[in-house]
């Protein structure tokens, strides 16, 4: 488990918007996911994902790191932000995007 914390934690430092997800952007896996990947979308910001379901360790492993019991979850330059629902919330309410401007996270276009 260490390994797959490590990873996780390598992944997290290496890139400004980090989506653990279940499926791929384009490949979703789950409806939470897919609103996920809409938001960000929609935000047109950069960001990396990784497949859980490509790699148990990281599946079980991303759970403890954030000591969130949920997937998707959404870190951004390093913090954990929130699982889809929350996502959801902070869009709605444009805190979202303002987290991205803030945070200086590069765009898509």
């Amino acid at each position: 488990m260490a390994d797959a914390n490590n990873r996780i934690s390598e992944t997290v430092k290496a890139n400004d918007v980090v989506l653990f997800m279940k499926g791929t952007p384009l490949f979703p896996q789950c409806g939470f996911s897919s609103r996920a990947v809409a938001i960000l979308d929609h935000c047109g910001c950069a960001y990396e994902s990784v497949d859980v379901l490509q790699d148990m360790e990281i599946r079980q492993g991303i759970k403890t790191y954030s000591e969130w019991p949920t997937i998707p979850q959404l870190y951004v330059k390093g913090e954990f932000v929130g699982g889809s629902d929350i996502m959801m919330e902070m869009f709605e309410a444009g805190e979202l995007q303002e987290l991205m401007v803030e945070k200086k996270v590069a765009t898509t276009s």
